[in-house]
């Protein structure tokens, strides 16, 4: 399969571009309905930061002391130029470019890097791994601090009630991770037009209070910020540990750039989520300068009494719609690392007829879930859980922004030069941001630390493990060629049907087709030698998905090729062949499958402990027969022990 198109299509000037390779139904969808749906999706996590940004932002650059005019300022023009530089330039111009057949993300840029290098692959496969784990930190903690901060409202409109903020947001937590198996299609219009009202809401309250203290408008102006960085040396890691809390969910523009596109996503920000976050964020700061007392919530402070408790609601509505679209970017993503082998499979359940991206994944909604109420209970407070946030975020950015320079430089040949010196400023801002948060990690932030270190090495215990598997095994199996000849030579038993048998080596016989032949001594009139591949790209044209090759006078060897937004599914595939000549009934076709049962040998290319960890990943992987979608009653699986 040629690489250059799908090359094309990751570079900037390409005609592919992404609003060209979204699927059919966002062609038909309005440009409109598609920009109101990426408010309510992309935009949920970042637009829920104003609850808690500011606050712990001038919490931190008063260090204890008074709350003065220069602090307000200065940190106010630092949230401001941090949503222009991270968010806007960087994601929003740059990064929603480098897309790969309509598709963004972490592991899109793995995928477009790795294609572009050709050598190094692993090493790039393994900085993929990174940030994938820290989005996973980042999935866990953003339900946790976003709805916290939400019911913290709770304070100021029943003060009584601060000690039931903590069972409020568990119960929040459970039912939002419960309803997840139904699907976000039920859902999901309503979430653009409840984060527009959020939206609203932001900009409004804001722009009231800023005449409050219209002076407060002067941070528009950068020095305040370089110079509050200047003249406060000592906070100047604090600051920004709490000022990166701001643009938090940036992420999200670019991994859901394939439900959206470019255009839609692009207009959101600067119509309506770039401004209203801009105001909000000076409202809170007027609000401050009036009245330092209310640093303690500038937030709900910005309401009147009698409003708190209805904000609080909205607020409670927006945060449970940006842990929604974390949670299910959590799924995507997942189920991208097992298409590209960093993950044994999972089992996948699909929630809507007319949009495969809706997938609902079991295990890892419960993991997510577990790992979500530890943290309320261990932390409970968003105050606290601050600490944590950023450490995820900043270090999947930075990640984004290293894979981005092998991008530019490789994938749209502008040149070594051209590409640092593109993305170097963007890697400074990340890494000084990054670089603040990790002064926290005693503090919290050795959470998502600990939660990315553990997904890297089950990462590369599979990676590892799964490679030194299909090496030893290789060893031992016999060349498909040569037992075909074997076969021609001295023919079994014939009976009627077609039998499949699946196997990762196309160029060896199946154990599954050995064990048939050695213990049934018969050979089907049909016999098909069938490979499932993942490749880099998002999905594969029906055109490609099938490649047929005859072998001898009754095998044909078949490569079926999925991309990693694609769940294999075998027998719609195997329809696909007719389609060449290939005439087969599905109900007389049998499945052969090998069952591999894996032990621990006494000297590996592994320590002890990855091999136990590789085998214990191994007996935990989705049965293939569903991981495929292969008819259960079609199906024989045969059992074989191999030590590793």
């Amino acid at each position: 399969m040629s690489q250059s198109p799908a090359l094309t299509n990751g570079h900037p000037d390409s005609p592919a571009t992404a609003e060209s390779a979204l699927p059919d139904a966002h062609k038909k969808a309005g440009f409109w309905t598609l920009t109101i749906g990426s408010v309510g999706v992309v935009y949920g996590d970042i637009g829920t930061s104003p609850l808690y940004a500011l606050r712990e932002s001038i919490i931190a650059a008063s260090a204890g002391g008074p709350i003065t005019r220069d602090i307000v300022l200065g940190v106010l023009s630092l949230v401001l130029w941090a949503l222009i530089l991270v968010v806007t330039l960087k994601y929003v111009f740059i990064l929603l470019r480098a897309d790969n057949n309509g598709e963004g993300g972490t592991l899109t840029l793995v995928a477009l890097a790795m294609r572009a290098l050709g050598r190094g692959r692993l090493a790039v496969l393994l900085l993929g791994a990174v940030g994938a784990g820290l989005f996973y930190g980042d999935a866990m903690i953003t339900p946790a601090i976003s709805v916290l901060s939400a019911v913290e409202g709770l304070k100021i409109a029943a003060p009584a009630s601060a000690e039931y903020v903590v069972p409020i947001a568990i119960v929040i937590l459970v039912c939002l991770f419960s309803v997840q198996s139904r699907g976000t299609s039920k859902v999901a219009a309503f979430f653009g037009p409840v984060m527009c009202v959020w939206f609203a809401v932001l900009a409004g309250t804001g722009l009231w209070h800023i005449f409050d203290d219209p002076g407060v408008l002067a941070a528009i102006n950068p020095l305040w910020g370089a110079r509050f960085l200047i003249d406060h040396p000592f906070v100047t890691v604090a600051v920004l540990g709490a000022v990166c809390l701001a643009v938090t969910g940036a992420e999200a523009l670019y991994a859901d750039l394939g439900h959206f596109g470019r255009g839609p996503i692009r207009t959101a920000w600067l119509s309506m989520v770039l401004p209203a976050l801009a105001l909000n964020y000076f409202g809170q700061g007027a609000v401050v300068l009036s009245n330092p007392e209310t640093i303690e919530s500038p937030f709900y402070n910005l309401v009147p009494d009698f409003a708190t408790l209805p904000l609080v609601l909205l607020a409670t509505l927006a945060t449970i719609i940006a842990s929604q679209a974390v949670i299910t970017g959590a799924f995507s993503l997942t189920r991208q690392a097992v298409q590209l082998g960093l993950l044994p499979r999972l089992e996948i359940r699909f929630t809507s007829e007319a949009h495969s991206g809706q997938i609902y994944m079991p295990r890892v909604n419960w993991l997510l879930l577990a790992g979500v109420i530890a943290l309320v209970i261990g932390f409970g407070s968003s105050s606290a859980l601050a600490s944590a946030y950023g450490v995820a975020v900043f270090g999947a950015m930075t990640v984004d922004a290293l894979l981005a320079i092998l991008v530019i430089w490789k994938g749209w040949r502008w040149g070594l030069v051209a590409a640092v010196a593109v993305m170097t400023p963007f890697l400074i801002i990340d890494l000084a941001f990054f670089g603040s948060t990790l002064l926290k990690v005693f503090s919290g932030g050795y959470v998502p630390v600990l939660l990315a270190a553990t997904l890297i090495v089950t990462m590369w215990t599979w990676l590892r493990g799964s490679r030194l598997l299909f090496e030893k095994t290789r060893k031992t199996d016999v060349p498909l060629a040569e037992l075909i000849g074997m076969l021609e030579k001295s023919p079994p038993h014939r009976v009627r049907g077609m039998a499949v048998f699946l196997t990762s080596d196309p160029e060896t016989t199946p154990t599954a087709l050995m064990h048939n032949l050695k213990h049934n001594k018969v050979l089907h009139e049909k016999n098909v030698i069938l490979t499932v591949k993942a490749t880099d790209t998002p999905r594969v044209g029906e055109e490609e998905r099938i490649v047929v090759e005859p072998l001898g006078e009754s095998f044909y060897r078949v490569v079926m090729t999925y991309g990693y937004m694609e769940t294999p599914n075998i027998p719609k595939g195997l329809t696909a062949l007719r389609k060449q000549g290939f005439k087969f009934d599905i109900m007389a076709t049998s499945f052969f499958l090998s069952r591999r049962v894996l032990r621990p040998a006494a000297q590996s290319g592994m320590p002890r402990w990855q091999d136990k960890l590789f085998i214990w990943l191994s007996k935990t992987a989705s049965n293939a027969t569903d991981f495929f979608q292969i008819p259960t009653g079609r199906v024989v699986e045969v059992g074989t022990q191999v030590t590793i």
